[in-house]
């Protein structure tokens, strides 16, 4: 008898994806609140700050040059896809495993944790600076955090899944 990987309920998957967009606006908010936008606190000396940033841009300020009038559509529809994808693949590949599911369920809260900047103010609030001697990690978020996460169980399960073929 073949070996059933773990699998996530639908309840569980959507509930994860939510816990992860209420995180990251309730950080976002309080990042708002109680900082000035450019403001930094120190946390970590000469590791981490806290910092409010605006990133008009993707990832590591991809696009950030960009003209307004093209990036917020551009960003938006991006977005609005790969939700899209993600509901699609998720609703015909139910039995997927534990790992590519909880993988999916971040970086569709993530997606949609950005999302719900982009359509608010048109950019993405990030707060979260690593930085060590002169090498600085671009400013990021929960959001953020959260797809990367998601990336990385993805190429995990992808990985493991191909050493056992």
């Amino acid at each position: 008898m073949g070996h059933r990987p773990w699998t996530m309920s639908t309840a569980s998957f959507y509930s994860i994806a939510l816990t992860i967009i209420v995180l990251d606006q309730i950080s976002k908010f309080t990042v708002q609140q109680t900082l000035d936008l450019g403001q930094i606190i120190p946390i970590i000396p000469s590791f981490f700050n806290l910092t409010y940033v605006l990133n008009p841009g993707a990832a590591f300020g991809f696009l950030s040059g960009a003209s307004a009038a093209f990036r917020g559509p551009f960003f938006i529809t991006v977005s609005v896809l790969a939700v899209l994808f993600i509901l699609y693949y998720r609703s015909h590949y139910r039995g997927m495993g534990l790992l590519p599911s909880l993988g999916l369920a971040c970086i569709l809260g993530g997606a949609l944790g950005n999302l719900v900047d982009r359509l608010r103010l048109g950019m993405v609030v990030d707060f979260l600076d690593f930085y060590y001697g002169s090498y600085h990690w671009p400013a990021f978020n929960l959001a953020d955090s959260a797809i990367t996460v998601g990336v990385a169980l993805m190429i995990f399960e992808i990985l493991t899944e191909r050493g056992k073929g």
